[in-house]
């Protein structure tokens, strides 16, 4: 599967900041050095319905984050996967009456489409379920001969009691992650598991449905959590650096992933840093495919919609924020987009080395993208009201807001 093309990132005189971020795991904030190689994993989408303004924040908090390792001249390396097969998107295509393949097909390309409009950096490895079954198949031999998963009327199932450290990613009492479970695509009440938190690996084939060859675990299909955890080792290895997601995935997403990776290779953690976007409401609710409240990132830009705006409403929330989209912060952002644009377009201005060093430091700080906006509004007040005699300064500010901030002006 291929991603979408990267647009250029500005090379910006001076050095960038080493990025500290809250880490779930951890409850606090963590000091990330990489090394010269930055390693990233993102959940990527189950491709049933368009890319909503959930769905693009969450992305734009890790294009940030892309973005402040690449500023400190390190290579980053960025792994997302789509799940092309799962329930939703059966359901959706049975719903519909058209084929699942061509449905997972069509909305990919659309999502492919929206990142390349909000200037997204693209992963290097961009990997489907589908595609990657011929590695998640033997991984789960492994962890079923090793005793830590469990045949139940043909399906495989996780032993959460396997990993020592089950439970260290989203810090959740066993109630609550039984709540959550059944919510999030768990089957907690199904009778004969050893533990009701324990997650499906690999689904046996059902009548009507695809499946793949499994092996000696016979035909059938992958579980969701097994699949982001065969592509991460595959492309990362263990002990990467960030994994990254809504904080919907908390629990179980990121929580049964790290137990398999853990219990497969023995060691721990399977990511330095834990990294969970807030959620995007709509009318109160928070916005999602199974309510129905979205906010289409490809209806807003049918609708004419600038989408350096559209990017420009996301960086106005800190990432971890839970915050409602509204007709207000779009006109924001759009009112905001154009006193950034009057700014650099003339002739010159106040100095902005002083800005440029104060991007770097919102940004390293949590991704605190609110700040870094409130600091270039400063800068274009001062223009509007005094101007300035630095002929370098509006490129330069330009080049610093596309290159860390994502906003072509």
């Amino acid at each position: 599967m291929h991603a979408w093309p990267a647009s250029e990132v500005p090379a910006l005189p001076g050095q960038g900041r080493d990025l500290r971020i809250h880490d779930t795991a951890t409850g606090g904030t963590v000091s990330l050095d990489p090394g010269p190689v930055a390693r990233i994993y993102v959940c990527g989408i189950t491709p049933y319905d368009a890319t909503h303004i959930g769905h693009a924040a969450t992305y734009n908090a890790f294009d940030l984050v892309q973005r402040v390792w690449l500023d400190t001249k390190r290579q980053v390396q960025y792994v997302q996967n789509v799940t092309d097969v799962d329930d939703p998107l059966l359901e959706r295509a049975e719903r519909d009456g058209v084929d699942w393949v061509a449905l997972a097909e069509k909305e990919t390309a659309l999502f492919r489409e929206d990142m390349t409009a909000l200037r997204m950096l693209p992963p290097q490895h961009y990997i489907g379920a589908v595609e990657a079954i011929p590695g998640i198949v033997p991984l789960v031999e492994r962890l079923r001969d090793a005793g830590a998963a469990y045949e139940l009327d043909g399906d495989v199932y996780f032993s959460v009691e396997a990993d020592p450290n089950f439970g260290k990613v989203a810090n959740l009492d066993a109630a609550t992650m039984r709540t959550l479970s059944a919510e999030r695509g768990g089957d907690p009440d199904r009778p004969g598991k050893k533990n009701p938190l324990d997650p499906m690996l690999w689904m046996a084939a059902r009548e009507g449905e695809p499946s793949w060859d499994g092996g000696s675990l016979g035909r059938g299909r992958p579980g969701w959590h097994i699949e982001c955890v065969a592509i991460a080792l595959d492309h990362l290895g263990m002990g990467f650096d960030v994994q990254g997601g809504g904080s919907d995935l908390a629990f179980p997403h990121h929580e049964m992933g790290a137990s398999h990776a853990q219990a497969l290779t023995g060691e721990f953690p399977m990511a330095k840093a834990y990294v969970h976007a807030g959620m995007v409401a709509l009318d109160g609710e928070k916005m999602s495919k199974s309510k129905g409240n979205l906010v289409f990132v490809s209806r807003l830009r049918q609708d004419g919609v600038d989408p350096a705006a559209i990017r420009l409403a996301l960086l106005a929330h800190h990432y971890r924020a839970d915050w409602e989209w509204t007709d207000q912060v779009l006109a924001d952002a759009e009112a905001r987009l154009g006193r950034w644009r009057a700014a650099v377009s003339r002739p010159d201005g106040p100095p902005a080395e002083a800005l440029v060093d104060e991007i770097r430091e919102a940004l390293s700080s949590d991704l605190d993208a609110p700040a870094a906006l409130v600091a270039v509004d400063r800068w274009a007040a001062l223009q509007q009201e005094t101007g300035g005699t630095d002929a370098g300064a509006p490129g330069v500010v330009s080049r610093a807001v596309d290159a860390l901030l994502g906003v072509a002006l």
